[in-house]
């Protein structure tokens, strides 16, 4: 398989190249592997802003959400939180590919919230929470819904994998190089200043700290990217099936998506010529503490701006007003970015009385 092949498995998601790279040879020589990969197939029953399915055969554009979920190591065995999201679209005949980082702290609707024991929502209320508290919420389906309607865009596929996923992984490769730019503990691990090589105990706390980087969590997602380039680097580099089953078996567990294997190896003959354009864009707004809960509430254009820009990668209509304003309350989510390039905390909307924020569960990590 060449080298631009193996690039847009990468861009599809960790699942993708480890089961593509080794192409149809390994399920032919591995029954096994097959069986890997009835493991982390997982399907969603979600509600999709198409009205007809992508025809990955034809090479139409499609999007795929990434997930980076914290749980599955360190004793968390509830479901955990979104804390890495990002909308990858892809368009093969514009040769590019757009990978849209999504800020966990977004102040955003919290789609098909229903409420539970401790939380009444009324029928046909609307709540928000923090974007990434709706896969704690409602697992994969809400998130997805919750993307779609933040974006206004549909998510065509998703791929999540977990802490112990990216732990696994990294020792599976053999560690991760590093030049580390601040010295931290974390959980009792301690992380050195300076170059090194990080096992993978030491690499989950690296992308997980936030609270000592000045960038907060814009740092920790440069540093998320930096590793899973690392690890995309080291995997390219190896040719060998026997190593390609190892990478695989070490993530079969902790990975879950909807992509089919058939679906896999369409991706890799109809999309390659999306590899050889690459851009990265990150939505983000301003940061506000809201009844003293952090969050980051979105500009109107900025927003608008961002939904635009997806829907040309998708080939979809561009809107000239921002569709979240048709809901009543919902512009009690946005600033007004139209005659200032930021907004300081606390000068635009007030809050008090639209929707209802949905205490975090776990407010240690809040």
């Amino acid at each position: 398989m060449s080298r631009a092949k193996k690039i847009i498995l990468i861009i599809v998601g960790i699942i993708v190249i480890l089961v593509g790279a080794a192409t149809v040879y390994l399920l032919k020589v591995n029954n096994d592997v097959d069986q890997a990969i009835s493991k982390m197939t997982k399907k969603i029953d979600y509600s999709s802003k198409r009205s007809d399915t992508v025809d990955l055969k034809s090479g139409e554009p499609f999007s795929v959400l990434l997930m980076g979920t914290d749980t599955g190591d360190k004793g968390r065995t509830y479901q955990g939180r979104s804390d890495s999201m990002m909308l990858v679209t892809i368009n093969p005949k514009k040769k590019q590919t757009m990978m849209t980082s999504l800020d966990r702290d977004i102040y955003t609707q919290m789609v098909g919230y229903k409420g539970d024991e401790n939380v009444y929502v009324a029928k046909g209320d609307t709540y928000y929470d923090k974007l990434n508290a709706a896969y704690s919420l409602g697992g994969t389906k809400m998130a997805i819904e919750s993307v779609q309607k933040m974006l206004d865009v549909p998510v065509d596929h998703y791929v999540e994998i977990n802490m112990k996923g990216l732990r696994t992984l990294v020792d599976a490769v053999g560690g991760i190089e590093v030049d580390n730019k601040i010295d931290f503990t974390l959980d009792g691990v301690h992380v050195k200043k300076g170059k090194q090589t990080l096992d993978g105990r030491h690499a989950l706390e690296y992308v997980r700290m936030r609270h000592e980087d000045p960038k907060g969590d814009v740092g920790r997602q440069a540093r998320q990217r930096e590793i899973l380039s690392k690890i995309i680097k080291k995997i390219l580099s190896v040719n060998s099936v026997t190593q390609y089953k190892k990478y695989l078996h070490a993530v079969e567990d902790y990975v879950k998506t909807d992509l089919s294997w058939s679906e896999m190896l369409t991706v890799v003959k109809e999309y390659t010529p999306a590899a050889d354009d690459i851009k990265q864009t990150q939505v983000e707004g301003q940061g506000e503490m809201i009844q003293d809960i952090y969050f980051q509430i979105l500009g109107l254009n900025s927003l608008l701006e961002e939904q635009n820009t997806l829907k040309q990668q998708l080939n979809l209509p561009t809107k000239k007003k921002l569709p979240n304003l048709d809901d009543d309350d919902d512009n009690q989510l946005f600033f007004d970015d139209s005659e200032v390039d930021k907004i300081s905390a606390g000068t635009h909307y007030d809050y008090t009385g639209y929707g209802k924020i949905i205490y975090p569960i776990d407010t240690e990590n809040y």
